[in-house]
């Protein structure tokens, strides 16, 4: 009977030992996963500092343009006036 449960204590001891191995890889996933998604987070927002840097750009670009426009129509105006 004390091998029995010897043998049942040594089987419980192996289990708990399993259960904390697996414990241990499960919030070592669970840190990895957090890590990503802090990466991910600032990725994200990088993108969108860019995005709104690329659409001040095309703003300017496009206020550009009209006065370039504004420009050549005037400067047509005055050669057909001449």
């Amino acid at each position: 009977m004390a091998t029995s449960i010897a043998a049942a204590v040594e089987q419980q001891g192996a289990a708990t030992q399993e259960i904390v191995r697996n414990v241990t890889q499960a919030a070592t996933g669970t840190s990895e996963v957090t890590s990503n998604m802090a990466g991910v987070a600032e990725a994200s927002e990088a993108t969108g500092a860019a995005a709104h840097q690329v659409l001040a750009a095309t703003s300017a670009l496009a206020r550009q343009s009209e006065d370039l426009g504004d420009e050549v129509r005037r400067f047509l105006a005055t050669i057909r006036a001449a």
